[in-house]
């Protein structure tokens, strides 16, 4: 990774985008420490500052900007949903559907779409925020103009973050949107070690602890990155054919399929699924019903519980099965590639090329959803049953760290061989 890096900044192009997205990088650092005024931030870090919660969640991808109520609170977290229920209904809605197949102009409509959509959706996540923060007693002067004056900056941040991802994508490297989310997340690291060492220097861990608990730390990150690289090949061979005078002969090719592409996904589905009744309980927290939630030890909403993990990891091998599904479509895989003239070796085009493929997403999904299970559920168990309360790191950020890096990498990669490409001719 790092000779990719030293070969891109030798080439002109490549370091004037690089230097693009490291200066629009500092913008959106830079806005991350800017507070919204009237509100008290102490409340709001000890709401996040809990494991495997909701407020967690948004507080790591956001980087400290919840916990600080920064303007970039929300963060880009309505252009994500925006994008999710876009390419749900991309599905579900036959007009989507054939939008999405009519090229480039049709994924520009759709695009356009998705930013009204999420502009739409920052204005009601602002407003839940705002009710969110008054719950929990943060608002310091609860007024009117107070409620405007939230619900507008966070919109209006959360809309030019959005804009600014796509000033990265256009004129830098990598994903803008993605590279957002992983600053925010390497931005917290620092934050996690001194936890670490405050556990550490108070005793409540021992150095034996404390070189374990780094172990698997490490043995996470190693198998996130061996399975986030792994892919199963499906084997396709194209047969010869003639196009007026010329003949083309047969060739051999493959369809990729990443084991972890629907993990992240299904890990915010599921952890959103298992939070929410925890998130109704605060705003009732005397109720029958906050009571059961968080004193009940067979609660499955109660993040201290065995049963809270072991339904988690059941969500999560479930959406992940869920999403590999709806994403990637059998059918019309078949029937492209028996449009293309290409075939499975020793199966049969079209319905049975179909079910084929289907049967390898379906084993595919169980072993990538059993992964990023697993992958979610050990810090949740080592803060439960270990002596690591209140040390903020997840599975989840292991996953999109290692993805987004790889996908840059990879872009990177790819724009250095447009430029090295010498052809036959020297």
């Amino acid at each position: 990774m790092f000779s990719t890096l030293r070969d891109a900044w030798k080439v002109k192009d490549l370091r004037k985008k690089m230097i693009y997205t490291l200066l629009m990088l500092a913008v959106f650092r830079l806005g991350n420490v800017i507070s919204v005024p009237g509100i008290d931030t102490s409340v709001l870090k000890d709401a996040s500052s809990q494991q495997g919660s909701l407020f967690g969640f948004y507080d790591l991808i956001s980087g400290g900007a919840f916990s600080s109520f920064s303007i970039f609170a929300l963060g880009v977290i309505p252009y994500i949903n925006a994008s999710i229920i876009m390419q749900l209904l991309t599905i579900a809605i036959p007009q989507l559907e054939q939008l999405s197949k009519e090229g480039e102009d049709g994924r520009k409509k759709i695009s356009q779409i998705t930013r009204y959509l999420s502009i739409a959706l920052g204005l009601v996540q602002a407003f839940s925020q705002y009710f969110i923060i008054r719950s929990l007693g943060a608002i310091q002067n609860d007024t009117g103009l107070t409620v405007f004056l939230i619900i507008v900056t966070l919109t209006a941040a959360s809309t030019f973050l959005m804009w600014l991802g796509d000033r990265i994508t256009m004129h830098g490297v990598g994903n803008g949107v993605s590279l957002l989310i992983f600053i925010n997340i390497i931005s917290r690291l620092p934050f996690t070690v001194r936890q670490l060492f405050t556990l550490e220097s108070g005793n409540s861990i021992t150095i034996v602890s404390l070189v374990l608990f780094l172990a698997i730390l490490i043995a996470m990150y190693i198998g996130v990155i061996i399975v986030s690289l792994a892919e199963r090949r499906i084997p396709v061979q194209y047969a010869g054919k003639t196009v007026g005078n010329k003949s083309f002969k047969g060739q051999s090719s493959h369809i990729p399929i990443n084991i972890t592409s629907s993990s992240v996904i299904a890990i915010i589905f599921a952890m959103s699924v298992m939070q929410f009744p925890g998130t109704l309980a605060q705003f009732w927290p005397t109720s029958k019903f906050a009571i059961f939630i968080n004193s009940n030890t067979f609660s499955p909403f109660n993040s201290n519980s065995w049963v809270y993990a072991l339904c988690y990891l059941l969500l999560i091998i479930f959406f992940t099965w869920f999403y590999t599904e709806i994403t990637f479509k059998p059918d019309e895989m078949a029937e492209n590639m028996h449009k293309s003239a290409g075939f499975i070796p020793g199966i049969r085009p079209g319905e049975h090329t179909a079910r084929y493929i289907e049967r390898i997403l379906g084993k595919i999904a169980l072993l990538g959803g059993l992964f990023a299970g697993m992958i979610a559920i050990i810090p949740i168990l080592l803060s439960t049953y270990g002596n690591f309360k209140g040390v903020s790191f997840g599975g989840t950020s292991l996953l999109i760290m290692v993805g987004v890096a790889l996908d840059t990498v990879r872009q990177i990669e790819s724009q250095l061989v447009m430029r090295n490409y010498e052809g036959f001719l020297k």
